[in-house]
């Protein structure tokens, strides 16, 4: 499912991510991936979850073993018409 141009995102440290950003109300997590790998957000992502996200030691792993395949995601059309 794609929807429209993403939130606002903040630049990280990360070998696995560029930016990465957060809508509390919406509780959305929004990534963009280095290597082109593209904009994804995960939905019904608690802020508990967000704020251990941001702040682990690596973002990248904390992803791939607490986020990714755990919460619903949908990739983000960046192309803007």
């Amino acid at each position: 499912m794609k929807c429209g141009i993403g939130m606002k995102r903040r630049t990280v440290q990360s070998s696995a991510l560029q930016s990465v950003g957060y809508d509390a109300e919406k509780e959305t997590l929004e990534l963009e991936f280095r290597d082109n790998g593209g904009v994804w957000q995960y939905l019904a992502l608690p802020p508990a979850v967000y704020k251990q996200f941001i702040r682990a030691a690596s973002l990248g792993r904390f992803f791939v073993k607490k986020i990714k395949g755990k919460f619903k995601e949908q990739k983000v059309d960046t192309e803007k018409a």
